[in-house]
């Protein structure tokens, strides 16, 4: 099927082509024609399926077609996502899809100046993309209003809900206006997720393209059973196999992958770590040279799980398993990107096994071994602290090797799986 075959007008399937994009995806396909009929939707699709364009296109569609110009300080469509980074990503790929045309896209997050973001929203925006916190910031200032905005956008709601947004949302609702269209994307599919629908959409459509929770098919998956005193020299020995190629490091605490950046970098290392001890600027820059290939590792804590879509991504590592299950698919969805191949490897310490447990049922299938045997006895009784370092008595009876790969195990290189990371808490501020 071709994007005209959705129902999009021919300027945004030119404008489609000359990106390189002239096939849907399976969500694009199905939830597209729902949203041009102007029906609420909830989509559930895996990270880096394509969600953006099944939310984006649509919106861009039938504001080209109305033509109708935004009164000052207004947004005709308004999309909110949980982070800065995939914020941005959502603004870069509307802005490509309405180049050209008279329609304005706006950016407003956090760790950016207000005052301009301020300005931007005087004359009135077309689309604009917020999180969260900052949208509530502008609002109290009176910097923008709500009352005139047709469609509404919830990305990666189950994020939102676990960054704690939820008490944002609840503020904005009501100053939105009830016949407006709303859509609701996520790849995962937690319980208050009913509560947030019921709240937000009106007689939704549901379209869904995998089972929620379910990582990529071309990701492959493997665990290496190590203690934590041994992951560094074990991250080292892979990262050395594939220097040449782009790999995702990830881990718990802003500290811990600040630290960890810096021992990678003497060791001879292309890295740059983004976490929320960063400025936006910095932020930005280091996904930029990681995009470019100016450096070859990018360590980050879950900051980085959601909106970065870089295709030429191919490993993940989970240095720290995360401890909300659903955060695992997230990191490990940022390689196999556009249909590429791609690998995410997990170290799992003694008391990290409850952790991969719960990641295992949330997926419902097992991770490979790629070396080293399960932990017995640890981690059912008791849950590491949020950031901790491995504090658990560490079981090496039974055949635990001090880190390495086993004997067996393949070369590092053919060895290609994902990251952990630190889960995100901000009391309605994006991470």
């Amino acid at each position: 099927m071709d994007f005209d075959m959705l129902g999009l007008q021919p300027r945004l399937v030119a404008k489609l082509a000359e990106q390189g994009i002239t096939a849907p995806t399976p969500i694009q396909t199905q939830a597209i024609p729902h949203a041009m009929n102007g029906r609420d939707v909830m989509g559930l699709a895996q990270t880096g399926s394509g969600k953006t364009a099944a939310f984006g296109l649509p919106m861009v569609d039938a504001l080209m077609k109305a033509g109708v110009r935004p009164n000052p300080k207004c947004a005709n469509a308004l999309v909110l996502a949980p982070t800065r980074e995939l914020a941005k990503q959502i603004a870069d790929n509307l802005t490509a899809y309405t180049g050209g045309s008279h329609l304005k896209v706006a950016l407003v997050v956090g760790g950016a100046g207000i005052v301009g973001q301020m300005k931007r929203l005087e004359k009135g925006v077309d689309l604009l993309v917020a999180t969260p916190g900052r949208l509530i910031d502008l609002l109290d200032r009176r910097a923008v209003r709500l009352n005139e905005t047709r469609f509404l956008v919830l990305d990666e709601a189950d994020q939102m809900l676990d960054m704690g947004f939820i008490h944002a949302l609840r503020r904005i609702a009501p100053l939105l206006p009830a016949n407006r269209q709303t859509m609701l994307f996520s790849a995962t599919m937690p319980k208050q997720m009913a509560e947030l629908a019921e709240a937000y959409l009106t007689d939704a459509i549901r379209v869904q393209v995998n089972a929620p929770g379910k990582p990529v098919e071309a990701i492959s998956q493997s665990v290496h059973f190590v203690a934590q005193a041994a992951k560094f020299d074990l991250l080292v020995d892979l990262l050395d196999a594939h220097r040449d190629e782009l790999a995702l490091v990830f881990g718990r605490t802003k500290h811990g992958m600040e630290k960890l950046s810096k021992q990678l970098a003497a060791k001879g290392f292309a890295v740059v770590a983004i976490h929320g001890n960063k400025s936006q600027g910095q932020r930005d820059r280091a996904i930029a040279d990681f995009k470019a290939g100016r450096v070859r590792v990018l360590v980050a804590t879950d900051v980085a799980a959601r909106g970065l879509d870089i295709p030429d991504v191919r490993h993940v590592y989970n240095y720290e398993l995360p401890n909300v299950p659903e955060n695992y698919v997230h990191r490990i969805g940022r390689t196999a990107r556009a249909g590429a191949d791609g690998a995410a490897i997990a170290f799992c310490a003694p008391d990290e096994m409850q952790d991969l447990r719960d990641i295992q049922k949330a997926m419902k299938a097992d991770i490979p071994v790629a070396s080293g045997r399960p932990w017995e006895g640890e981690g059912t009784d008791k849950k590491r602290p949020n950031g901790g370092n491995g504090g658990g008595r560490r079981r090496f009876g039974g055949g635990q090797g001090g880190g390495k790969p086993a004997a067996s195990a393949k070369p590092a290189g053919q060895r290609r799986r994902s990251g952990g990371g630190n889960r995100a808490r901000s009391n309605g501020r994006a991470a």
